[in-house]
């Protein structure tokens, strides 16, 4: 039986992804006064005595959405009450009952589910007694919170932990086995991928780029294995961001990227390589990511002759990336996400790989045999005397040399490149630092 679901509902700017990040204790949702900034769901585990349930976040309802979203956001608060033990209906204390909140009233009883009244807002305890009027809604008395303040949170969670009562386990949620970011420009169709791996809808998809706001953690069972795939804003110029809440997306995609074990970087095969393109392929470089480009609506691509000549073009046009492995997809029919899927599992095997110390500097000895790559800019030599693996994702190399100013960026590149060739990691990136060797280290300690 999986964990308890609490959905979060209410008309927009009650202070939802507040009260969420406030349950949660960290930033989870994007929180802005914009109405309309979360569309999806967005949801955490929240976990007291070994006992945990899921938090769900919603898009306000009745929201009259800039790019004709609505219905969409509608759909996903639909499917988040569908699943929902315990809803938690959040109305605005220094509001009072507005229209919208008589109609969500109406749309709860019509589905007849379990509900804690929440007035948010309640910035003291002097406002308390105007919450009376809410009980007109027909769910009783509504608990004054502050989730800006923590007021009350504590006997917030206290309620919906009585609530749930025993449809909470022992046990905390499994931890995933590996975190897919899924990330590119705007409108390459990130978010029809999310959807396609976790076979249903459960984030919205658009034609409207910039759909996706937040980064959103989707929980994924495959073979009885969990994943974690992380759903992320279109990256875009700095210079065309329009208001904070792109900014703010855009640092969460960032993010995302760093604590993903694998990226899947979609490239739309409908058009040319683009500057953001660009950017975002050397910030994963630069983090030594595992990476796969995924080229998406491969269907449409009708100009390009074949994946061969486009494997030449990514592999021209985003040099920092030319370790990683290229997959042709079409999100919206699902080809070829699968293999997409286990070609992650084989390359988070790469990334994780421990090569023994003995082999690995077999395979410094036969690159030095070669005498390749290196450029002499003074007239002391370099020596490597021997290296050992200190990190996995990103597998990571300490070589004990004579000078470390000897070896630039561009030798450790080459380095790189031959090791994939030499050792069973042959896809993914790898990190090579350098340190003097001193006469009181043992290598046999390694």
């Amino acid at each position: 039986m999986g964990l308890p679901v609490v959905a979060i509902i209410g008309r927009p700017n009650v202070g939802k992804s507040s009260l969420l990040n406030a349950l949660a204790g960290e930033m989870i949702s994007i929180v802005d006064p914009t109405a309309g900034v979360t569309r999806d769901r967005v949801s955490t585990f929240i976990g007291r005595d070994d006992k945990f349930f899921e938090l769900i976040d919603t898009g306000g309802y009745g929201i009259v959405d800039s790019d004709h979203l609505s219905d969409h956001i509608e759909g996903q608060i639909l499917q988040a009450i569908a699943s929902a033990d315990l809803v938690l209906f959040v109305v605005d204390l220094r509001e009072g009952i507005t229209p919208l909140d008589t109609k969500i009233a109406e749309l709860l009883r019509k589905h007849d589910l379990h509900v804690l009244g929440v007035a948010n807002k309640a910035d003291s305890g002097k406002m308390f007694s105007a919450a009376g009027e809410f009980v007109r809604l027909g769910f009783g008395e509504f608990l004054c919170v502050s989730a800006q303040n923590n007021l009350n949170k504590g006997v917030l969670l206290d309620q919906i932990f009585e609530r749930l009562g025993p449809l909470l386990g022992s046990g905390a949620p499994p931890e995933p086995i590996m975190k897919i970011a899924i990330v590119g420009k705007r409108n390459a169709g990130k978010s029809s991928m999310v959807n396609a791996i976790a076979g249903s809808e459960r984030v919205i998809v658009s034609e409207v780029p910039g759909t996706t706001r937040d980064a959103i953690d989707v929980r994924i069972e495959k073979d009885g294995k969990t994943l974690i795939v992380i759903d992320t804003a279109g990256v875009r110029k700095k210079g065309k961001m329009a208001n904070d809440i792109e900014f703010y997306s855009n640092v969460r995609a960032t993010k995302s990227v760093k604590r993903a074990d694998v990226v899947w970087f979609l490239i739309d095969a409908t058009e040319p390589v683009s500057q953001p393109d660009k950017v975002l392929a050397r910030r994963i470089a630069d983090e030594y990511k595992t990476c796969i480009l995924v080229v998406n609506k491969w269907d449409l691509a009708k100009d390009v002759a074949a994946t061969g000549d486009y494997e030449e073009y990514l592999t021209k046009t985003l040099p920092s990336l030319k370790y990683a492995p290229i997959s042709f997809t079409t999100a919206i029919t699902g080809k070829n996400v699968q293999s997409t899927l286990d070609l992650s599992a084989e390359l988070f095997k790469q990334a994780t790989t421990q090569i023994g110390t003995g082999r690995l500097n077999r395979a410094f000895e036969i690159i030095r045999s070669e005498r390749t790559g290196m450029r002499r800019s003074s007239a002391k030599l370099p020596r490597i005397y021997y290296v050992t693996q200190v990190a996995v994702n990103p597998v990571t190399f300490m070589m004990f040399v004579n000078d470390p100013g000897l070896f630039d960026d561009n030798y450790r590149r080459f380095l790189a490149g031959r090791l994939r060739e030499l050792l069973p990691i042959p896809e993914v990136p790898i990190r090579i630092l350098a340190r003097p060797k001193t006469e009181k280290h043992d290598p046999s300690k390694d």
